[in-house]
């Protein structure tokens, strides 16, 4: 299936704008109708979610950028991309644990302040917020 700009602006929530941006710095190049209209399709569609996905998760655009060009080289570039997503996931694992430790901290603070006003006032419950 096809999609004209407007239509793929709105099922992947970027803007028009954002659309001709990405394709200006060649992260998706739609294909075009006979009177120069981008015409987007499902391969477009799965790709843009990627990019969404990286800018998601902190990928840098110059990062995004670079594997987009060996995406377009074709499948003797695999090796390289699947080396850059290795070296994101290694980078998201690290965010994971040090977000969750500032979890497990708060979660403590609160326990902390929930035993601390239990114990002021005994008949007074704390509500999980």
């Amino acid at each position: 299936m096809k999609y004209a700009i407007g239509k793929f602006s709105e099922m992947t929530g970027l803007s028009i704008h954002t659309l001709r941006y990405y394709e200006k710095e060649n992260l998706i190049v739609p294909a075009r109708e006979d009177n120069g209209r981008r015409s987007y399709s499902e391969s477009d569609l799965t790709w843009i979610q990627f990019i969404q996905r990286l800018k998601d998760t902190d990928m840098p655009i110059k990062k995004i950028k670079e594997y987009a060009e060996l995406r377009a080289i074709g499948n003797s570039t695999m090796v390289q991309r699947r080396e850059i997503l290795q070296q994101h996931k290694i980078i998201l694992e690290r965010a994971i644990a040090k977000f969750q430790e500032h979890l497990n901290n708060l979660n403590s603070k609160i326990e902390y302040y929930d035993d601390e006003i239990q114990k002021q006032n005994p008949e007074t419950q704390v509500a999980n917020i």
